[in-house]
């Protein structure tokens, strides 16, 4: 198996599809990974040789992926709650933060359902 920004990638799929197991590398940047990396999208993981492995780290090396981009999500978060704006306020509360609907349709982010007095 490939470990690619401390990701194993998994051996039997193409390393474009691969690549997206990675947090931060969706199919477009994998492409375009591969494409600055002179690799053929449609190669299996495990067909990769190391030196190629080698050129996807140096050019994933270029891109915010996995803790870093963790971190930075989290805190951009943190931020939005210590402002006390709306957003921040809907992110504290676990409510939707973009305008959905919440009288129905909202048990994602709300979880359980949460009713008094049923038996």
């Amino acid at each position: 198996m490939a470990r690619i920004a401390g990701v194993e990638l998994p051996r039997n799929k193409k390393i474009f599809i691969a690549l997206t197991y990675i947090y931060g590398i969706g199919r477009t940047r994998s492409m375009e990974i591969l494409k600055k990396a002179n690799i053929d999208p449609d190669k299996r993981t495990h067909e990769l040789t190391p030196e190629e492995i080698q050129r996807i780290r140096s050019v994933i090396a270029d891109y915010k992926v996995e803790g870093e981009l963790r971190k930075e999500v989290a805190m951009n978060i943190k931020a939005l709650m210590d402002l006390g704006n709306y957003r921040g306020l809907r992110h504290r509360r676990g409510l939707p933060v973009r305008g959905q609907r919440t009288r129905t349709n909202a048990r994602t982010r709300k979880g359980k359902k949460k009713t008094v007095g049923r038996k």
